[in-house]
């Protein structure tokens, strides 16, 4: 199943977990220093809070999570077929999660991420600020990856 992500800033994730915890009637599905995510079966959405004081209330990034790889790939195929530049990233670290995802920016700037989930880790992954980094083949490689990710984690 498919479900819309909403990564906000916070300025105290405590308060903010229990907030979220009450509005959604669900507790996080993964809690770490300075980052949440809840998994609401319904509506269908994958909230991740990250604890960044100062900014809190703004969107930091916008996604869907989606079943596995293969629909990653398909959802980067019809985005290059609408003329969107699509940059994908395969095995990267981010999150504390191990994920393929493609990247795309709306009109605005705002980052929006299609991915997958593909294992747990216990690092939060390296994150910059400006999201996805870009190359002129619109695929990051493992290496370049490091200078990519989300503009997650507290980075």
């Amino acid at each position: 199943m498919a479900r819309v992500q909403l990564a906000l800033d916070v300025d105290d994730l405590g308060e903010s977990v229990a907030f979220y915890s009450k509005l959604f009637g669900v507790q996080p599905a993964k809690l770490r220093d300075g980052y949440a995510n809840f998994v609401v079966e319904d509506p269908p959405l994958k909230l991740v809070l990250f604890q960044k004081p100062g900014r809190g209330g703004q969107i930091d990034h916008l996604g869907v999570e989606v079943e596995d790889s293969a629909s990653v790939e398909k959802a980067e195929e019809r985005l290059r077929r609408e003329g969107l530049e699509a940059t994908v990233e395969r095995r990267v670290e981010c999150c504390y999660a191990e994920q393929d995802k493609v990247w795309v920016r709306g009109p605005d700037g705002e980052p929006w991420e299609i991915y997958t989930v593909l294992a747990d880790v216990d690092e939060p992954g390296p994150c910059v600020q400006d999201g996805p980094a870009r190359s002129s083949a619109g695929e990051v490689s493992s290496d370049e990856a490091v200078e990519s990710c989300c503009t997650c984690c507290g980075g």
